[in-house]
């Protein structure tokens, strides 16, 4: 590609929402359309079978292998925080979980001065991404990019943990993006024919052959170029070379929760006093940029389980190689289901409008979940391998944190500081929450499988014995979202229709935009943002 190269689009980032952007903008044959990608092409085919998520998320392949800042109220742990960095982004590396959260998120947002944003708004951009294989009517889409299909896994403990939740007094859900969403049941997956469907093979590969849309993987985005308040390209190097292209039209930044706020800081757009401590020139003073940044934050309450049913035998690394194949060649076998399978969605409330509070469920101990080599040679008791894992936390954080500059260098990870527990509310939720589990696992349907409390342990019952726990053992779900976020006060970087605010021909498309976190897993709300947004541009194209 030629230096100065001009397009009537520069997409920065090819992940879940810029895979959308580029095919929704590419469509109409005269639009010229750039998509710049940080990372390589998305080509290592483990990365296609569901249950070598785990394995494969910490080797640093398509990732850009982000760290927290040590975080205040969780015993100044760092947080390892994943993020894809590749074609597809984060859907190359996530838990491929489909939930779009709750129906009063996005009313939420319309109260909030949004118009577009409603659910009865979005419902039509998720029906239009999507194409549920067993699922159809009001609230599913059969023609869409995004193969959506329900949980395949055949392990009897989810059956298990549903109807354990039953008992406990909550609705039994067959569908958590169906008309409510709480209650006990199973997810769906971005899963096609047993291999991962990101939105690399879903919107961007079909449309390849496309003479109007260029795709450049390794392109770094260094900074946008803005001239007398408007964004007219972008400057990136690739192959150790700086290039420049320039956009007729926008440059959408679709860069996710940590990079977008990075890389418009980086190009003089963001807080002027964090930009000073780096010597970078203001362009547009814009305090929100790097703010509101909110995550889910859990917890793994672990059992022991008294009978070998567990995911346990199934996760040999010794039957790997066999398991691999199944799943390349045919498809099916283990290896193309995704352990947290089961779940649940909880008001710890009965006066709330909505629930507060989500679970995943596995039939597997955290520590023998990601592949194992058995010892031959020691003979251990069946409850010292075999156990179930609940994940549990808020699913609406009051807590906010922050993304800041570490250095005025492009390729220096930015500090992430997630704030992680730091109000009350938001301790006395995941208090409420490990109380609510532990009266579901003492159902009667775990009666034949319920062992001892691993963790936090049958010793730690009051708050204060529950809130040292969880300083020292809570995680992240790695849901990061509203650090460019939409609204109409000081601190919103984007209006109503994504554009930046005081920089004309700029606009922000990812989970960053989000004023207030979905309640539940955050990829299929991203891929709704993206589609949002290529709407607004194409109704406003001149």
């Amino acid at each position: 590609m030629r230096s100065d190269a001009e397009y009537d689009y520069v997409i920065i980032g090819a992940g879940s929402a810029g895979c959308v952007v580029a095919n929704r903008l590419s469509a109409d044959p005269g639009n010229r359309v750039l998509l710049l990608e940080a990372g390589g092409r998305d080509r290592n085919p483990l990365f296609r079978l569901p249950m070598l998520m785990g394995k494969l998320f910490n080797s640093g392949l398509y990732n850009w292998n982000y760290r927290t800042e040590p975080e205040p109220h969780l015993n100044n742990r760092t947080l390892y925080w994943p993020r894809g960095k590749a074609l597809g982004g984060t859907s190359t590396i996530n838990g491929m979980i489909y939930v779009r959260g709750n129906a009063q998120d996005y009313d939420r947002w319309a109260q909030m001065g949004l118009p577009g944003w409603s659910y009865d708004e979005v419902l039509p951009a998720f029906r239009r991404s999507e194409t549920h294989v067993e699922r159809n009517g009001a609230f599913h889409g059969t023609e869409g990019a995004l193969t959506v299909c329900r949980a395949r896994g055949r392990n009897g403990l989810f059956d298990v943990f549903i109807e354990a939740g039953v008992q406990a007094g909550y609705p039994r859900n067959d569908d958590f993006n169906g008309a409510e969403q709480e209650g006990f049941g199973r997810y769906d997956f971005t899963i096609r024919k047993g291999k991962r469907w990101s939105t690399s093979h879903a919107f961007l590969r079909p449309v390849l052959d496309r003479p109007n849309l260029t795709v450049e993987v390794n392109a770094l985005s260094q900074r946008i170029l803005v001239e007398n308040g408007r964004a007219t390209g972008v400057l990136f190097t690739q192959g150790g070379r700086a290039r420049t292209v320039r956009a007729g039209r926008e440059v959408i930044l679709c860069g996710g929760a940590v990079n977008s706020p990075q890389l418009l800081m980086l190009s003089g757009i963001g807080p002027a006093d964090e930009l000073a401590k780096h010597g970078i020139e203001v362009r547009h003073d814009l305090p929100g940029v790097g703010r509101n940044l909110q995550d889910h934050v859990d917890c793994c309450l672990s059992y022991e389980c008294k009978q070998p049913v567990t995911l346990y035998g199934d996760l040999r690394a010794d039957k790997l190689i066999a398991s691999v194949a199944q799943g390349m060649v045919l498809g099916t076998g283990i290896t193309t289901t995704f352990p947290y399978e089961a779940g649940a969605f909880m008001k710890s409330r009965p006066d709330l409008v909505a629930p507060d509070i989500q679970a995943h469920f596995m039939p597997a101990l955290e520590k023998t979940a990601n592949l194992h080599w058995p010892n031959p040679f020691r003979k251990q008791a069946v409850e010292a391998n075999h156990g179930f894992t609940i994940r549990v936390g808020p699913v609406n954080p009051e807590s906010r944190g922050t993304i800041t500059l570490r250095s005025a260098d492009p390729a220096a990870a930015p500090r992430i500081q997630a704030n992680y527990l730091a109000t009350e509310f938001d301790r006395k939720t995941m208090i409420s929450a490990i109380r609510m589990m532990r009266e579901v696992i003492a159902q009667p349907a775990f009666d034949p499988y319920r062992g001892k409390e691993l963790a936090p342990g049958p010793g730690v019952l009051s708050d204060g014995e529950l809130l040292e726990w969880l300083r020292a053992s809570a995680l992240t779900t790695l849901h990061p979202v509203g650090t460019c976020k939409m609204g109409n006060d000081t601190e919103a970087v984007v209006d109503a229709e994504l554009r930046v605010r005081g920089i004309e021909g700029l606009r922000v498309a990812d989970a960053s935009i989000m004023p207030i976190i979905s309640s539940g897993n955050t990829n299929a709300p991203t891929i709704m943002i993206g589609e949002r947004a290529a709407d607004f541009i194409l109704n406003t194209k001149l």
